[in-house]
């Protein structure tokens, strides 16, 4: 028998995980912003808006320390991060372009080198994915394979429905043990009709046809007409919850400091510049292309998987008025 969630059980839900302690994240309104931030009390909760940055910064964050190193009495000691400190986490209300990224994410983050620091946060998290009800034209989820109906990523995933509740889908073992710890919230029952999806819905790209492509153009004029509009700002690796570039730094001084992971993107001129002053890719148009060729190439070849969710954040973004959309309808139709 399907399970209703009601809109207030729902901010009682967030409550409840409050008072155990639990990390509760969520959509909020701060200031003119929704954005994605802990929440105190369910009625926090934003709902019905994208946050205008994704939540990747849940699991991977904008920066961390994950050593530090102090000298004391000529003898330098080095401290780790402790990782069991991370807290227990509940997102909730994360749309399907920001729920599925973490899944993206996982691939890269424990392949050739497990990275603890994000891993342990992903096995820490518990992820409540809502459905979609309304887009804008920069929107483009469907056009790369996913929907304003994806549970893609969710442990748990709420259908808004047109009396105001919820259809809950349990998706995993999480998300189902955190149906089982409040079974008082969740009721049985079909509930009403789900409210229908209002905004532009983008024809399916041929994926397999844009990597096909990229194969062949390395070169392509496309390259230097996309280079001559971009400032190479990085607002939109910023911004896009499947980019993950960082750096690794040593800040502070020979006697006392850490070692900082930071967030950092391709598009930058110095991302990839040598210790010998040598750079690969000097000028933008080759910074610009290896973006595409990251996220619609590269990435397929080794993981099997798109490095972009559709969630439309960079073109809604971009100083210049680049949009990836239009750049990937281009390829496809060439």
């Amino acid at each position: 028998m399907p399970q209703i969630l009601t809109e207030a059980n729902l901010r009682s839900l967030i409550d409840l995980l409050v008072k155990e302690s639990k990390l509760v994240v969520g959509p909020k309104q701060a200031g003119s912003l929704v954005l994605y931030e802990p929440l105190a009390t369910g009625s926090d909760l934003k709902l019905g808006a994208l946050p205008r940055r994704s939540s990747k910064e849940l699991f991977f964050p904008i920066c961390e320390n994950i050593l530090t190193f102090k000298k004391e009495e000529g003898v330098t000691k080095v401290q780790d991060v402790d990782r069991s400190a991370f807290p227990e986490t509940v997102l909730i209300g994360a749309l399907p372009c920001d729920a599925s990224s973490p899944a993206i994410l996982d691939a890269v983050f424990s392949w050739d080198y497990h990275d603890d620091f994000y891993l342990e946060r992903r096995r820490k998290s518990t992820i409540v994915g809502i459905a979609c009800t309304k887009g804008d034209d920069a929107c483009f989820c469907t056009a790369v394979g996913y929907s304003p109906y994806g549970q893609e990523g969710s442990d748990l995933f709420l259908t808004p429905l047109t009396d105001g509740n919820f259809a809950v889908d349990v998706v995993t073992e999480k998300g189902q043990k955190l149906v089982d710890a409040h079974p008082s919230l969740f009721t049985e029952g079909k509930g009403a009709a789900p409210v229908s999806f209002q905004g532009p819905q983008g024809e399916k790209l041929d994926l397999a046809k844009i990597k096909e492509w990229l194969d062949t153009h390395f070169e392509d004029p496309l390259w230097q007409k996309i280079a001559d509009i971009c400032v190479g700002c990085g607002a939109c690796a910023f911004i896009c919850p499947a980019c993950h570039c960082f750096d690794i730094n040593d800040e502070g001084s020979a006697d006392n400091g850490a070692r900082r992971k930071h967030w950092d993107a391709c598009g930058f001129a110095k991302f990839t510049n040598h210790a010998s002053g040598h750079n690969p890719r000097d000028i933008q148009n080759k910074r610009y292309r290896n973006r595409i060729m990251h996220k619609f190439k590269y990435y397929s070849d080794k993981f099997d998987k798109t490095l972009c969710t559709g969630c439309g954040r960079c073109v809604r973004t971009c100083p210049v008025g680049i949009d990836i959309a239009e750049i990937l309808d281009t390829i496809n139709k060439g």
